[in-house]
Order: structure tokens, then sequence, then C-alpha cells
């Protein structure tokens, strides 16, 4: 079976211009991710697991290699190459990520920023919010917060609502960074039968998990990564 995503040598760095500098955070990563399958990417501090991700979702534009992805339609495309309207079009269909974070427009409450992956694929406003309210209360979010907005949420339960949005859409490949940071042991348990449950139906999945007992548990394949060489200088620019 052919995998939705291959990474070739993958590598992202950082230029600090003023320092005349290269800052280094991921080198030649190779992977691949079938459906139905969980990648794991597993690592210490600094081996740029993180970048990893982003590079996929193009949060990060790739210093090198390639990312090939392959839609349903057999169609491959290469996300270190990709044009912009594609990354788009990919991310609102194909490709999701649960970023450690929840990045979100103020002012909307929780269920609304939760079922908005659902209504952007065309599915009616009030069946996605129902559907959102199944994954809120699945999570353990009180129902007294899905009309608040998320701002003024605690750390877990942010987290709760960014694995709600991340989960409901169910794309063809998710990208999970730490997502069970944060939660309590019972939600930790919930978060993972939900993963095995889209795992069944098809979803692959990139995901990082700092814990070796849910690597364990999760992961069909397994990706250690090491940290990448120490700064290094950039070569100056030879001039006439």
């Amino acid at each position: 079976m052919q995998p939705i995503l291959e990474v070739e040598g993958l590598s992202k760095h950082f230029q600090l211009h003023e320092q005349n500098k290269l800052i280094p955070s991921c080198a030649n990563v190779h992977t691949q991710v079938h459906a139905g399958q969980l990648t794991a990417l597993i690592g210490p501090t600094g081996a740029g697991k993180s970048s990893v991700l982003k590079c996929v979702y193009r949060t990060y534009l790739p210093s090198g290699g390639r990312m090939l992805y392959r839609d349903a339609a057999g169609n491959t495309t290469d996300l270190a190459q990709a044009a912009e309207h594609r990354m788009l079009e990919l991310r609102q269909r194909d490709i999701g990520f649960v970023t450690q974070f929840l990045h979100c427009l103020p002012r909307r409450s929780a269920l609304d920023v939760v079922c908005e992956p659902l209504v952007a694929q065309g599915v009616g406003r009030a069946a996605a919010r129902a559907r959102a309210s199944e994954l809120l209360g699945l999570l353990n979010v009180p129902e007294r917060l899905w009309g608040v907005p998320p701002a003024t949420f605690s750390g877990g339960e942010k987290q709760r609502v960014n694995l709600a949005r991340g989960l409901i859409a169910r794309p063809r490949l998710l990208l999970l960074d730490e997502p069970t940071a944060s939660l309590d042991p019972a939600t930790t348990e919930r978060v993972i039968d939900l993963i095995e449950t889209i795992k069944a139906e098809g979803v692959a999945m990139l995901a990082i998990f700092h814990d070796p007992a849910l690597v364990r548990r999760t992961a069909n394949r397994v990706v250690e990564l090491t940290p990448p060489v120490a700064v290094s200088d950039i070569l100056e620019t030879c001039t006439s």
C-alpha cells in the first residue's frame, strides 16, 4: 500500500542575518505515513519534531528535501514546493493539525470554534454544532463553557477544544503535536480511544508524544530524531 505521505531528506534551518548564523532545526528526516496508521516522532528536545509537523503543514517553508502527499484521487503534491493556493486547499479538505496551543478568533464560542472545519467543508451549521457538542462532551469540556470564548479557559480546557476542532473533520492526514499535553489521565484515555477510532476509519496520523507508554499504545511506526549539528556560520559571500 502506498503511503499517504513520504518525507525524504527533510531539513529546516533558520537564518540569523545580523549574526551571520544558521540555526538548524531538523535535518535529513525520512519517514512514511500510511492510511489507518500512526507514525510517531520521538527524540529529545531540540531534535526538530515540531518543525517536521510545521513543514508538512507549511507553517514553515522547508530548507531542503521533499514531502510527497498523495490525495484521494492519487495525485501527488510535493508540499515543499506547492503553491500557497494548493496548500490552502489541502488544509481545508485533507490535512489537519492539532498544535500545542489554541489559535482562534476572539469572542467566538467554543462550540463555533470546534465546528468551524466542518462548516468550511459545506456541512450545515446545525449538524456541525451537533457533532461539536458530541466531541466537547466526550473530551470532558463542561457544557457551561460551550458558549464561552476559549480565551478565558484553562490550559487543559483549551487543549480539549483544540483537539475537538482537529478531530471533527476527519482529515485524510492528521498532524498531532503533543495532543495529550495538559490533560488529566481520564481525558487522555478518551483521546487515545478517539485516535484508535479514527485510525480504524482510515485517517493517517503523524504525531509527537513524549510519553513512551503512549507511543507504545498508539504508534504503528516510530521515527527517532536526533538534534542536528550545532549552530554553524553562514559561508561569507565572495565579492569581486
